[in-house]
C-alpha cells in the first residue's frame, strides 16, 4: 500500500497529462505534420534505421519475427556448396559482445561461438581448432545469439541442421528444405515456425494459439497480418516491419484506438481508490500460482487494473500449456506466504503500463490525423535508446542463456529488466530476472541474455494484452466497483486505416497449422537421420 499512496501523492503525473482531454492545437500540429502534444508521450527514438539491404527472403513483405527464438548459435552452413556433415561443441561460456554475433548489411549472419567461425564465402575446411563454413541467410532458430555451454550441432549437406543439448538430447532442428525450425523447450513443449514460399510465416507450437502471418503494404510500410486459431476461435493482431540493427522487427500495431479521453482516465489517478473482485478464488490456474502472484488489494488508477489483468492472462495462458500440452512449469512452493512477484516488482510494472498508455495515446492522436507512427518509437528501439530502466513481463515460455553459460528458461508471467542499454551494435540484451517460478527457470536475480527478436516479442504480447485490458474496462466502468468514466471515455474505439486494409486470412490457414504437426516429425526424422551420416569433410 505503501508503493500506491506514493503513486497518489506524486502529482507530477496529473501535470505531465494536464492537457490529455483538451482539443486545441490538433488542427494546427496536423498542418505541421505533429502529433497533437495533449497526452503523456513516450520519448522518441533517435533516427530511425533503414532496413537491411538484403533481408532474409522469409521476411521479404512484412514477414514477422516467429516469437520466440532460442538463442542459438549461428552456424547451420552450406546450402549449395557444402561438402559433408560437421559437428560444433559449444564448451566455453558465451558472450554477448559485438564480436559475437553480427550480421551484415547484405544478409549475411555471422557468429563466433567458442572456436566456431562462420562466414558467407569459401566451402567448408579445418584447420587447428577451426573451421569455416558457409551459411544459410534463412531464418532458423538454431541461429542467433549464444549457445548453451555443452552443446553441440550437427550441420548437413543439405544446410540443414539438428543442436543437441548437453545431456544428448535434441533441442533445434532446422530443415532447410522444408523452411522449417523445430524447437524442443526446457518446458517439454516443441515450437514450430515454417517460412514458406509466398513468405508467409506459420507459427504452431501445443497448447497455445498458433499463427499464420501475411505481409503487406500500406502507403508504402511494410505490415503484416497475423491470423490466430486456438481452439475453433480466430483473431487477428497487425505489425508494423522495420530494420533494427541489421535485424528486421515486427513491432505491434494496435488494431483499434480509443480517444483521448478514454487514456486520460486510465493513465491519471482516478478520484479514489478502488476495490474489484476479479471472481478468481475458484479458478485451478489462480490456486496453481497462489505461491507467486496475488492481486492488489486496492487500485488507485487503471495501470494497477491493467497490471493485474495482463499478469492473470499470463498465467492463465501458462496453465492451459501445462494441462493441455504437459509443460512443465516452475511454481512457488505453496501460496500463503509473500508472492513472489513483491510489490516493489509489481509498482515496476505498472510504471511500464503507464509508459505503454503514453505511447498508444500519441500513436492514437497521430493515427487520428493521418499521421505515420514510427516503429521505432512504437518498439524496443525508443526503450534500448531512452536511458531509462524498463521492465518486460513474459508472454511466453522462452529459453535463454544465463552468464555462466547455462540454458534455463522463464514463462508466461516472469518479470525481467532492462537496466542498461546493449552496445550499438549487439542483437542481443542483458536482462535481470525480477521474478520467476523455481524449477528450471531462471532464478531470481540472474542475469540472461535476450535476442533482440524476443525482446521486442515481448513487448508486442505486453501491448497487446493491455489492449484486451482496456477493452473490458471501458466495457466494465461503472459496475463491479469499476468507476463510471466520464463521457469523454466512453467513445467507441475506431480501426486505423493500416488495419482496415489488411487481407483477409486464408481459410485454409487453421488447416495449414494441424499439418505442420505432422511436418515437423517427418522433417525431424529426415535432418536426424542426414546429420548422422559420416563426414565427407577434409
Amino acid at each position: 500500500m505503501s508503493n500506491l499512496c506514493s503513486a497518489l501523492r506524486n502529482g507530477s503525473a496529473a501535470l505531465i497529462v494536464a492537457g490529455l482531454l483538451s482539443a486545441g492545437s490538433l488542427t494546427s500540429a496536423a498542418n505541421n505534420n505533429k502529433p497533437a502534444a495533449q497526452a503523456p508521450v513516450a520519448r522518441p527514438a533517435p533516427a530511425r534505421q533503414s532496413a537491411p539491404a538484403a533481408r532474409p527472403s522469409g521476411h521479404s513483405g512484412g514477414g514477422a519475427s516467429h516469437g520466440p527464438t532460442t538463442g542459438r548459435s549461428a552456424s547451420h552452413g552450406p546450402t549449395a556448396n557444402g561438402g559433408g556433415t560437421h559437428t560444433t561443441t559449444t564448451t566455453g561460456a558465451p558472450t554477448t559482445t559485438t564480436g559475437t554475433h553480427t550480421t551484415a548489411a547484405t544478409g549475411v549472419h555471422t557468429t563466433t561461438t567458442g572456436t566456431h567461425t562462420t562466414t558467407a564465402t569459401g566451402a567448408p575446411t579445418t584447420t587447428t581448432g577451426t573451421h569455416t563454413t558457409p551459411i544459410s541467410t534463412g531464418h532458423s532458430t538454431i541461429r542467433g545469439g549464444p549457445a548453451p555451454r555443452g552443446s553441440n550441432e550437427h550441420v548437413t549437406r543439405s544446410g540443414s541442421a539438428i543442436r543437441m543439448g548437453p545431456r544428448g538430447n535434441v533441442r533445434d532442428v532446422h530443415d532447410a528444405r522444408r523452411g522449417m525450425d523445430v524447437h524442443h523447450g526446457l518446458n517439454g513443449n516443441r515450437r514450430i515456425a515454417v517460412e514458406r514460399a509466398d513468405h508467409s510465416r506459420l507459427f504452431a507450437e501445443r497448447g497455445r494459439p498458433g499463427y499464420v502471418q501475411r505481409g503487406y503494404s500500406y502507403r508504402g510500410h511494410e505490415f503484416g497480418r497475423r491470423a490466430y486459431y486456438y481452439h475453433g476461435r480466430e483473431y487477428s493482431r497487425y505489425y508494423r516491419g522495420y530494420g533494427y540493427r541489421g535485424l528486421f522487427l515486427n513491432v505491434y500495431a494496435p488494431g483499434f484506438y480509443y480517444g483521448p479521453g478514454f487514456y486520460g482516465w486510465a493513465y491519471n489517478p482516478w478520484a479514489r481508490p478502488i476495490i474489484f473482485g476479479w471472481g478468481w478464488g475458484g479458478s485451478p490456474w489462480y490456486g496453481y500460482y497462489g505461491g507467486y502472484f496475488q492481486p492488489y488489494a486496492m487500485y488507485p488508477s487503471a495501470a494497477y487494473w491493467l497490471t493485474d489483468y495482463m499478469i492473470s492472462q499470463d498465467l492463465q495462458s501458462a496453465y492451459a500449456a501445462h494441462q493441455e500440452a504437459g509443460e512443465v512449469n516452475g511454481v512457488q512452493a505453496a501460496a500463503g506466504g509473500p508472492a513472489e512477484l513483491t510489490p516493489d516488482v509489481k509498482q515496476q510494472i505498472a510504471d511500464e503500463v503507464r509508459n505503454q498508455l503514453a505511447l498508444e495515446n500519441d500513436e492514437a492522436q497521430r493515427a487520428a490525423h493521418q499521421i505515420d507512427v514510427d516503429p521505432a518509437s512504437s518498439g524496443i528501439a525508443r526503450m534500448l535508446a531512452d536511458g531509462r530502466p524498463h521492465v518486460f513481463v513474459a508472454g511466453s515460455a522462452l529459453d535463454v542463456v544465463d552468464a555462466n553459460g547455462q540454458e534455463c528458461s522463464i514463462s508466461d508471467g516472469d518479470a525481467l529488466a532492462l537496466r542498461t542499454p546493449p552496445p550499438a551494435d549487439a542483437q542481443a540484451a542483458d536482462l535481470v530476472v525480477l521474478a520467476s517460478k523455481g524449477g528450471q527457470e531462471c532464478p531470481k536475480n540472474s542475469t540472461v541474455t535476450v535476442q533482440l527478436t524476443d525482446l521486442q516479442e515481448m513487448q508486442n504480447q505486453m501491448r497487446a494484452t493491455i489492449d484486451q485490458g482496456l477493452q473490458e474496462l471501458q466495457s466494465k466502468q461503472g459496475t463491479g466497483g469499476l468507476p463510471q468514466a466520464p463521457p469523454s471515455a466512453q467513445v467507441k474505439p475506431t480501426q486505423p486505416d493500416y488495419a482496415a486494409i489488411a487481407p483477409p486470412p486464408d481459410p485454409n490457414d487453421a488447416a495449414d497449422l494441424q499439418q505442420q504437426t505432422q511436418q515437423a516429425d517427418q522433417a525431424e526424422k529426415e535432418v536426424t537421420a542426414e546429420a548422422s551420416q559420416p563426414s565427407t569433410q577434409q
